[in-house]
């Protein structure tokens, strides 16, 4: 299976894999996994660019913008933020224009999806880009959220979130032609929900942000595997 695993995922290490394996019942440990994947020539580790991460992991939420060309030359722009914590990730918007005044209301929105919870965060860590005006800041300050701004040209101070959008361009952005903004809206919805409530995490011992680890399976595992988006994502799961 994680020989599997690793031939249909090009880009997944033998961590990631030990993961997927741990989300459908199979607790193999990672050294086991990279055993394997040697023994078979595969390189255990894919060689590709990566954001280290240096940042505390405070109770806090990690915020950035990234692009999306479109076929038709329009380039449009995206605001996330993630739960340091949990991993879990909030995209809250796309549009072409993104102003002072559409940012601010993204934050308000994300405060009224937080709802109580907004109380547990301390700091919102984020680069000096323009569009984050001081309305912006207002919106967390006010929830008592303190505000971090990230040293000039220097993204490995916002790990978290540049983690996210470099995993979102290798696993997704950099395979699919995006045709407007609707589209980009559903695509991101489906990774949304696919990064929060599947795509297992080291920091969470392999759990989902949503999705907590099942009982080790007794027997033989049979699994399938879900494309999603046309097979640019797949998910692995026990036959029911």
């Amino acid at each position: 299976m994680a020989l599997r695993l690793a031939r249909e995922n090009p880009l997944w290490g033998y961590r990631r894999i030990a993961g997927e394996l741990a989300a459908v019942g199979s607790r193999v440990g990672a050294s086991t996994v990279w055993l394997i994947l040697k023994k078979a020539g595969i390189d255990p580790v894919p060689r590709r660019a990566g954001v280290s991460s240096c940042v505390l992991k405070l109770r806090g939420l990690a915020c950035d913008f990234f692009h999306c060309d479109t076929v038709l030359f329009k380039r449009l722009y995206c605001l996330v933020v993630m739960e340091i914590g949990t991993r879990r990730v909030h995209v809250l918007g796309v549009t072409e224009h993104p102003t002072g005044p559409w940012v601010a209301q993204q934050a308000r929105n994300l405060m009224i999806e937080l709802g109580d919870r907004a109380e547990g965060f301390r700091l919102l860590i984020l680069d000096r880009d323009t569009k984050f005006t001081t309305m912006f800041d207002e919106v967390f300050t006010a929830e008592g959220i303190g505000i971090i701004k990230t040293p000039p040209r220097a993204p490995r101070a916002n790990a978290f979130a540049e983690r996210w959008i470099g995993g979102l361009r290798r696993e997704l952005l950099d395979r699919i032609l995006i045709v407007n903004a609707g589209h980009l809206r559903r695509v991101l919805a489906i990774y949304e929900a696919h990064f929060n409530e599947h795509r297992p995490h080291r920091s969470l011992g392999q759990a989902a942000p949503l999705r907590a680890l099942p009982d080790p399976a007794e027997g033989e595992i049979k699994v399938i595997r879900r494309d999603r988006l046309g097979g640019l994502i797949h998910e692995y799961g026990q036959v029911a």
